[in-house]
């Protein structure tokens, strides 16, 4: 990945989320130049994972992504080439606020693609957030495949379904090509809002000695955070045309079995955690021979290896006086 990043100018928007700080680490470790639009300027979760000499090397442009005129100019004053588009509102806050939710998720993403439009042809892909809500409630006795139709339960689905149309009428009409992401449940260091949240903050409970409870069971496919960030990466320098949608899947296990794994990597953590019996209204497993045709061969970081490297990363936080426990409150 590192010959196909370096040098190259990435904007990511939203790259103060968890995702977006993984994703501009992995693409710093590549060499690339990175350049962060976010209305957020407070780094907290890139320095849970980088050293303050890699956030330095960060550019960062505070603005809102809802604004039509504020990504343009930075696209030109930066010849940004790939676009990694992540800024969004999860499900709570568009349940809470639906306009809003609407104003960032769908106008912020139009607005984005606009500015690629508006760039002379030199951001010739984007690569967007979309998510496992579009397909709202699932079956558990098979996985979920891009074949089958999407039906979301929430709002926040709504607005990633219609990101997802969007992008193929900017293909269809302007020749701006985009890859579609719909991750399920992405666990790792920074992850801290949100009910897929709770096995990661189970791993941080667990390092303070403290109990945690899930609130959902069953089964689900857990992927881990930086194999997501480099799938991002991936499609973004891939030679796809046209507007893809790909699902992506990790490893399809009940949350009882991620909770014995974070008893394994933390003994002395054993009772903490519980989590209730309800699986999650979101399909629990996705099929993605879709997007390993297109791409090729995928990361995919076990489980138990996953959930060691979290927790040991946790670990070192909480030695150095950084592990901030404030998202535990339940």
């Amino acid at each position: 990945m590192a010959a196909e990043t370096k040098g190259k100018t990435f904007l990511l928007t939203g790259a103060h989320g968890f995702i977006g700080a993984w994703v501009t680490k992995r693409l710093l470790d590549a060499g690339a130049r990175v350049v962060v639009f976010d209305l957020d300027a407070d780094p907290r979760r890139l320095r849970l994972i980088m050293d303050e000499a890699e956030v330095a090397r960060t550019k960062v442009v505070a603005g809102d992504v809802t604004d039509p005129k504020a990504l343009p100019p930075v696209f030109e004053e930066f010849g940004v080439e790939h676009v990694i588009h992540l800024a969004g509102l999860q499900v709570p806050t568009c349940r809470a606020d639906p306009r809003l939710g609407a104003m960032v998720n769908v106008v912020g993403t139009i607005n984005v693609f606009e500015a690629a439009r508006l760039s002379g042809g030199r951001v010739k892909r984007i690569v967007y957030a979309s998510s496992a809500a579009v397909y709202g409630s699932g079956e558990d006795s098979r996985a979920v495949s891009e074949r089958d139709e999407p039906q979301p339960s929430t709002h926040y689905g709504v607005f990633k379904r219609a990101n997802e149309g969007g992008a193929r009428v900017y293909y269809l009409e302007q020749g701006v090509s985009s890859v579609g992401l719909r991750p399920l449940t992405v666990y790792g260091v920074g992850r801290d809002f949100g009910i897929t949240s709770d096995p990661t903050k189970a791993m941080k409970a667990a390092v303070l000695g403290r109990p945690f409870h899930i609130r959902f069971g069953g089964r689900t496919d857990f992927q881990y955070v930086a194999d997501t960030a480099d799938t991002f990466i991936r499609a973004a320098v891939s030679g796809l045309e046209g507007a893809h949608v790909f699902n992506l899947h990790g490893e399809t296990v009940a949350v009882s079995d991620v909770v014995l794994e974070i008893e394994r990597a933390r003994p002395d953590a054993r009772g903490l955690v519980t989590f209730e019996d309800a699986p999650l209204a979101i399909p629990s497993e996705f099929d993605d021979a879709a997007i390993r045709q297109a791409l090729g061969r995928l990361p995919s970081t076990p489980l138990a290896e996953g959930v060691r490297a979290t927790m040991e990363r946790f670990t070192q936080l909480q030695s150095e006086g950084r592990l901030d426990a404030s998202d535990l409150e339940q």
